[in-house]
This record gives C-alpha cells, structure tokens and sequence, in this order.
C-alpha cells in the first residue's frame, strides 16, 4: 500500500474511532475533561504514528483464504460498537466500574495491544496483510514474538479493544469479549506444506 494510502486510511481510522467515542461521552470539553481519556487520546496518535512506519497491506497475495473476508464486515461493526457504546454507557453511568484505577488499566492495556498488535507487521513487513492470504516471498516464521505467540497480532489486537472500553469504566467489554476471536484460524492457505518444508530443512 502506498504511504499516501496508508496516511490517509490511518487519519480515517482515527477520526471515526475517535469522533464516535467523542461523541458517545457528549462531546470534546466532556470527554478532554477527564486525564486517562487524554492519555487514551494520545496513545491512539501513537500507536497509529507507528503504524504508518511499520509496513504491511491489504492484499490478497498469491492466494487467499476468501471465505474468511466475512470477518472484515464483522469486526467493521464490532469496531464501531466498541468505539461509541462503552463512550456513552460511560457517560449515562450504566454497566460502569467505579474508580480512575480501571481507566488507566484500560489505558496501559490499549497501548500494550496496540504495541504488540504492531510488532508483527515490523517483523514480516509486507508480508503482513490484513487478509488470511500467503504473500509473495511468504515464509513460516517461528522466531523471535512467533516463537512464544501463535497469532501475536490477534492476541494484540484482542487486548487493545479490551483496554478500550474499560478505559471509559465500562463492563459491557465483558460481554463483547465473551466470545472467540473468529480471525485468528488455525491454518491459513498453505501452511502445513509451509511447516512441513521448514521442518525438513532443519533435520
């Protein structure tokens, strides 16, 4: 993807998750009021920063798994959920934890997922696509964060959503994330021949 692309979709991105959240607590003096929600602001801006930098696409490469496209639409609308309900749930005190504590546990817990969902597009480059594909010059990597996590950017991106909603004190977060992480498959186009090659080359 282009840099102006990916300026472009990243500013995007910022706008509406951030505008819904705005939007959802009664807008910007209500929502800038509070210190955590200042924080949760500028570790957005950051993490987003560093995404720019960190590479990545979304291509389908040299093949795909395209029966797993539905989980665009789905987490499209989770995301928008997540960035206004816990906002507004926050702000008509409904569902919501008592405490500036679990603000900033909400905080630390988006910025440690935002990091770790990162740290593998840094690793694979543009090997990293936002779609269950093999790209080209695809390799198995078991080094390094793949040596002690599966699926590092799932697990990333699980935690930041997770820390986002009780960053407004919200416990709808238990709800929305009761359930399994449908785009984090167990095999991908290829990756047992993938692993098996890799395997005969160590022996």
């Amino acid at each position: 993807m282009k840099a102006a692309a990916r300026l472009i979709l990243i500013g995007v991105g910022i706008a509406v998750y951030l505008g819904l959240a705005v939007l959802g607590w009664g807008g910007f003096a209500a929502f800038f009021s509070h210190p955590a929600l200042i924080a949760l602001t500028v570790a957005t801006f950051a993490i987003s920063g560093v995404a720019f930098f960190a590479g990545g696409n979304i291509s389908s490469g040299a093949r795909e798994d395209r029966s797993n496209r539905w989980v665009l639409t789905a987490f499209g609308v989770i995301g928008l959920l997540n960035a206004y309900v816990p906002a507004y749930t926050d702000r008509k005190e409904f569902w919501t934890i008592d405490g500036d504590a679990v603000r900033w546990l909400g905080v630390v817990l988006y910025a440690a997922g935002g990091a770790l969902r990162i740290w593998p597009v840094f690793v694979l480059g543009n090997r990293f696509s936002g779609l269950v594909a093999i790209q080209p010059g695809h390799t198995l990597v078991t080094s390094g964060i793949y040596r002690v996590v599966r699926h590092p950017s799932y697990l990333g991106l699980l935690i930041n959503s997770l820390g986002w909603s009780p960053a407004f004190r919200s416990s709808v977060w238990r709800v929305v994330h009761s359930t399994p992480n449908p785009a984090a498959p167990r095999t991908y186009p290829g990756r047992g021949k993938i692993a098996a090659r890799n395997v005969r080359s160590r022996v």
